[in-house]
């Protein structure tokens, strides 16, 4: 299950935060195709050619565009946001997951790094549906899910977007979880010291599958982060490969490249073991109680 800083006592910057994006990171499969069209009959090569348009035809954000297509496809038949809840269960993923969250409850963490109340928390940052993600297997081992949202009619149907996440907004859940304001209503541009921030940018790990992870694996090398590009092993076009290998080989944004196999004893796996036993390491040696004194709140907008 998913822990919480909360529970861990009076001890300070002891959370190393494992985030994920979602689409061909944790899954082969976008959520959308995967559980959203076989639900309803929608031909995924229209849907996608009909966002295609809107972005290049009539300058749609990517996220915005597919958001409009869904509601237009589904105008007859708009469920509600329970209803797309339920089909998160059956969303698929990588091999090993979701029992690599568990496997990591168990026996990640040293004993001498328990004793010092260190601990994982799990989080996806998505541009997919927020709702599918907290209907899934994953959700009871992720500490937050952030996601783009509908907001429901009086009826109870979804009609509108309550919250789109860009690739490149994607950074403001980095700095949330850095900061520890997993609450909407909190400003994440309150200023903060960086001893205050409960989970310090080297205590972080972002897993990301390409070019759209760019901002967010920029975030990380420049603040001290972690970054790791994976790819579907499976795919015969080398395509998701190539775009990990070029993050890597030509233009520097991540370290490592590993395939999208989260079981136990395959290069991913070791890797994240390995940079999270490095950074409980490093805070053992080096505590940091430092509280969250540092706070300063930005300024606020008066209406």
């Amino acid at each position: 299950m998913a822990s919480s800083s909360s529970s861990q006592g009076s001890s300070w910057q002891n959370t190393i935060a494992l985030v994920y994006d979602y689409d061909q990171t944790l899954s082969p499969y976008y959520m959308q195709d995967d559980v959203i069209f076989p639900a309803f009959g929608i031909s995924a090569e229209k849907f996608w050619r009909r966002c295609a348009d809107l972005v290049e035809a009539e300058g749609y954000d990517n996220e915005l565009a597919y958001m409009k297509c869904l509601l237009d496809y589904l105008a007859l038949d708009r469920p509600s946001n329970q209803q797309l809840q339920q089909l998160g269960a059956k969303m698929r993923f990588y091999k090993g997951l979701p029992e690599m969250f568990e496997e990591f409850n168990l026996d990640l963490l040293e004993e001498h790094h328990s004793a010092a109340g260190i601990h994982v928390d799990h989080f996806v940052v998505s541009s997919g549906l927020k709702i599918l993600i907290e209907g899934s297997r994953l959700r009871p081992y992720l500490r937050a899910v952030f996601g783009c949202e509908y907001a429901e009619d009086p009826e109870g149907k979804i009609s509108f977007p309550k919250r789109v996440i860009s690739h490149t907004q994607k950074t403001q859940y980095l700095f949330r979880i850095n900061k520890g304001l997993l609450d909407m209503s909190q400003d994440v541009n309150d200023h903060m010291s960086d001893e205050a921030r409960p989970v310090p940018f080297p205590n972080m790990i972002y897993v990301g599958d390409g070019p759209t992870d760019v901002p967010c694996f920029t975030i990380m090398r420049k603040n001290g982060g972690h970054a790791i590009a994976v790819y579907n092993p499976d795919d015969p076009s080398r395509a998701s490969f190539k775009k990990c290998y070029n993050l890597s080989a030509h233009s520097d944004r991540v370290r490592h490249v590993a395939p999208s196999d989260y079981r136990r004893g395959s290069h991913l796996r070791l890797l994240l073991e390995e940079i999270v036993r490095e950074i409980a390491d490093r805070m053992v040696a080096t505590p940091n109680h430092a509280g969250a004194a540092g706070l300063v709140r930005g300024p606020r907008h008066r209406s």
